[in-house]
This record gives C-alpha cells, sequence and structure tokens, in this order.
C-alpha cells in the first residue's frame, strides 16, 4: 500500500465502516486455534508504551502463554523499524489495514493515540481478530458504544489495557463490599497526582522526523490524522499528543481510566453514571502551547445511589487516599493513592454506628485482607483468546467506566452538567424522567 494514506481511504475503512450494528455481524478469517497453537499477534502502534506491551507480549508468549509477535505497524518508521529488529516480526508496515487484512493472525495489540483506538479495533474485529487495545478504551462516549457493540456482535475477545485491574485488592474489596463489610456504598474517592520537571506529556521530540523526513525520519502525518481534523503537520502535536483535545482527553483518559476502571469491578457491577461534572484549568504550564488542563477533577453520580469524587494536578504529586466509603465502614485500596500496582493488603475499618456488630463478626475493630498474586494482564488476555473466556477488563465494563471519563471530559469542555440516559445509551442535557439517582 502507499505510505501517504488519503484522508478518502480512511473514511472509506475507518470509522465510518463501523456505521448500523447489522454490519458488525462479519467474523471473516478467524483462526480457529488449537490448545497447542502458538498464538499470533501484530502490535499497531510501537511508540513508547506501544513498545514495552509488544515486548511484554513476546515474554508472556515465551515463558507462559505460548504466542508470537509476527506483525508490527507504527506510522513513524524508526519506530517501525526498531520494533521489526526488536520482535523479528514477518510484516512491518505503516499502514495498520495490512496487519488486520493477514488471515494468520489471532489478536492485535493497539497502542497509538486515543483517536485510533476505536476505528482500528472495530476494523481488526470484523476481520475476525481479538484485541488487546491500551486505555483509555477510546476518545469518546460514542465510540466506546460502537466499540462495545462490535465486540458484542463478533464474540471476539477484548482486554482493554488497565493493567491495574489484574491486581487482587479491586476483586478483594469487591468482596468486602458483596460480604457487607462498609454497608451500603456511599462514595468511592481517588486521586491521580504528577510533577514532573519537563511539565507532564512533553516528551522528547525528535528534531528531524516528519511527513518530508527521509529513511528513518518519515512519518506518515496524514495516516496518523485519521478522523481528527485536518491539520499541517506540528511536531508537538505527535510526540506530546495527550496535551491535545483532538487526540486525547488529557489526564481524564490517560489517567483517571486507571481509577474508574477498577472501582467499577470494585463496585460488584460495572455501573454507568448517572450525572458527571468535572472542573479545573491549566494553572501552571500555560506556555507549552497545551489544550488541556493541567489540573482536573471529577464528580459523577450513579443511579444506585453513590457518588465517585477524583482529584488531580499534573503540578502536583501528593495523592489522595484511594477508598470506598459506606454507610457502616471504609474500604482502604491504596492508602498511598496510585492506582497503579499490587499492594499487600487492603483494610476494612467500621463507623462507630457499626463498630459493636463489626468486632461481633469479625473479632476486631479493623480486618486486613491480604492480596493474592493473580495472573498478570497479557497473561488472563492470551489464555482467553484460547479459552474464549471474558477477561479481567472486558469491552461492556471498559465501555461503562469509559463513559464516566468520556463525560467528565465534554462536561470540562462545555461547562455544564451532563447526565446519561441509559435506556437509549446517549449524553443529554437532562436526565431522563425516572432516572434520578436514589436518594
Amino acid at each position: 500500500m502507499a505510505e501517504k494514506t488519503t484522508r478518502r481511504d480512511f473514511v472509506k475503512t475507518g470509522m465510518a465502516a463501523a456505521g448500523a450494528a447489522a454490519i458488525y455481524h462479519t467474523n471473516v478469517h478467524a483462526r480457529i486455534l488449537g490448545a497447542n497453537d502458538r498464538i499470533n499477534i501484530g502490535c499497531i502502534g510501537v511508540g513508547g508504551r506501544g513498545s514495552h506491551v509488544m515486548q511484554w507480549a513476546i515474554d508472556v508468549g515465551k515463558n507462559s502463554r505460548p504466542a508470537q509477535v509476527v506483525a508490527v505497524c507504527d506510522v513513524y518508521r524508526k519506530r517501525l523499524n526498531k520494533a521489526k529488529e526488536v520482535s523479528q516480526a514477518e510484516l512491518a508496515t505503516l499502514d495498520y489495514r495490512e496487519v488486520i487484512a493477514r488471515k494468520d493472525i489471532d489478536a492485535v495489540i493497539i497502542a497509538t493515540p486515543d483517536h485510533w483506538h476505536a476505528p482500528i479495533a472495530i476494523d481488526a474485529m470484523k476481520a475476525g481478530k481479538d484485541v488487546y487495545c491500551e486505555k483509555p478504551m477510546t476518545h469518546t462516549v460514542e465510540e466506546a458504544k460502537k466499540f462495545y457493540e462490535t465486540a458484542k456482535a463478533t464474540n471476539r475477545v477484548v482486554q482493554i489495557g488497565s493493567q491495574t485491574t489484574s491486581s487482587d485488592q479491586w476483586w478483594k474489596a469487591r468482596k468486602a463490599i458483596e460480604d457487607g463489610m462498609i454497608g451500603q456504598l456511599i462514595m468511592s474517592q481517588g486521586s491521580y497526582h504528577r510533577n514532573s520537571v519537563e511539565g507532564e506529556w512533553n516528551w522528547k521530540i525528535d528534531p528531524t522526523a516528519g511527513p518530508e523526513g527521509k529513511g528513518d525520519d518519515y512519518i506518515d502525518w496524514k495516516m496518523w490524522l485519521g478522523s481528527a481534523p485536518k491539520r499541517d503537520f506540528v511536531a508537538d502535536r505527535f510526540f506530546c499528543f495527550r496535551k491535545y483535545w483532538d487526540y486525547s482527553g488529557g489526564i481524564a483518559t490517560d489517567l483517571f481510566y486507571h481509577v474508574v476502571a477498577p472501582l467499577n469491578i470494585c463496585w460488584g457491577e460495572a455501573q454507568f453514571p448517572h450525572k458527571v461534572m468535572a472542573s479545573g484549568g491549566i494553572y501552571v504550564f500555560n506556555k507549552d502551547g497545551r489544550e488541556v488542563p493541567d489540573t482536573f477533577h471529577l464528580i459523577a453520580e450513579f443511579p444506585k445511589g453513590h457518588s465517585l469524587v477524583l482529584s488531580s494536578s499534573m503540578a502536583n504529586s501528593q495523592h489522595i487516599p484511594g477508598l470506598i466509603r459506606g454507610h457502616e465502614g471504609t474500604i482502604m485500596m491504596v492508602p498511598q493513592g496510585q492506582f497503579e500496582g499490587r499492594v499487600d493488603h487492603i483494610t476494612v475499618t467500621p463507623e462507630n454506628i457499626s463498630k459493636k456488630a463489626f468486632v461481633a463478626k469479625w473479632a476486631k475493630d479493623f480486618v486486613e485482607l491480604p492480596t493474592e498474586k493473580r495472573e498478570d494482564h497479557m497473561e488472563n488476555f492470551l489464555r482467553c483468546v484460547k479459552t474464549r473466556e471474558k477477561t479481567v477488563l472486558d469491552a461492556l465494563t471498559a465501555y461503562k467506566a469509559m463513559t464516566t471519563i468520556g463525560m467528565s471530559v465534554q462536561s470540562y469542555r462545555e461547562g455544564r452538567v451532563l447526565y446519561f440516559n441509559e435506556a437509549t445509551q446517549r449524553v443529554v442535557d437532562k436526565p431522563a424522567e425516572g432516572m434520578q439517582a436514589k436518594s
């Protein structure tokens, strides 16, 4: 295929191809895997995060879940050539469609900028491929809906790459809630704070790279833009894409997904929000061209009668503890506030009103629940590719988490409170009749 992909080509093969639900029912080229077959993987997007996930898949494929990377794709030839060298893949291409067209590929790993997640994932699932897609699930709520509908219609295995959801603390918290240890759920809270010298997302720029670059310096800018607004090449937009609304939701999509996704696991049943609002601003990094806020806060309410409060700043590194409050007690999952990674235990502490009954049942005025080692996120995905079981962070759970995240971005940008109508699966201006949160 030609290196310089036209926007007309994209419209024919990208999100426009994911229209009505009827066309989702295509499942061509799916290879039937035997118990001893090695899973063939195509990696689409092999930059900083993508190259790490590719190596992770290679290592797991060698050590525990037989798999191999047979194709790599990136619009930046320097990254592409390096990935081919590391993986020894048979195919290295600037065009993802060449990857999903291969009949021998069973699964794809997608680690592109956010605005490409849904188009590539949908095309891949329609071609019979299972999908490991880095967080966030998608760029928008509507894209997440189409992603989920496609996964359901094509019966493909999906894992969204918020790897912390494979840690045991969320599942222990879920069991504690199910066991009634904190009574009625009231509120969950969390944060994600950083304070780097450069300012968040100001990654290194290769000054000679671009659409006019020769050899390793070449970037297929038109392909990279995809459905995003047409713009002349600006290196900062390519290398530091999370600073711009066209390709990212900033803190919400980059970091809050690591908080909202595991909390949906804790709650026992993933939930769509009823009401979402957000605030914040560019308080410190207002001279680096960014559009997204460096400080961002989210409040969401859920129909079952509890709320979510999240805090973040890229200009201060002190976290707020990650915990879940109930009427009768509190579960502390992340004392230091960092939602990524495993902790040794979680703690359940009763409220004074329920302490006597708590001690009578648990023989202590607080309970430490030790966590256990679970299979990691990539192992879980590759096992489910073989068994066809549901992954840890499946398409429906991911869609519900993405709805809260995507609505918070829209709320911030539009400066208003938003509601979600679960019956119609739409973000709306006013709450639907009968859909008010429980009071």
